[in-house]
């Protein structure tokens, strides 16, 4: 059983930055690809970044479009978290961030391939 636990949410003024955290533990994380999602009132889950579980190659990351450019997600395999750091906020970025891993290690961009998630942590971005 994995355990997946995300801090570091908060309220930003438009332009301002923040980084997610995503701490793991239960299981082997150096073999899992990680993802972020997020989930606006009344939208769906919508994929945000993901990493394979090799860091080698920047090529192992992707990101939604909307957020390529303003979004970094990396990982540190020895302290078994996963980070999402997000500059230049938009109040559209606001949603409630999860962090979810995929035991496959290979990155996808579908939520139904991830097995386990975090509780979330809100993010508001004002105006």
């Amino acid at each position: 059983q994995v355990q997946l636990v995300e801090s570091g949410g908060g309220l930003v003024q438009a332009g301002g930055s923040l980084r997610l955290s995503c701490a793991a533990s239960g299981g082997t994380f150096s073999n899992y690809a990680m993802g972020w999602f997020r989930q606006a009132p009344g939208k769906e889950r919508e994929f945000v970044a993901t990493i394979s579980w090799s860091t080698w190659s920047i090529g192992n990351r992707r990101y939604v479009d909307s957020v390529k450019g303003r979004f970094t997600i990396s990982r540190d395999n020895a302290k078994s978290t996963v980070y999402l750091q997000m500059n230049s906020l938009k109040p559209e970025d606001t949603a409630v961030y999860y962090c979810a891993a995929d035991l496959r290690g290979f990155v996808s961009f579908d939520p139904n391939d991830y097995d386990y998630w975090g509780q979330g942590t809100q993010v508001t971005v004002a105006s």
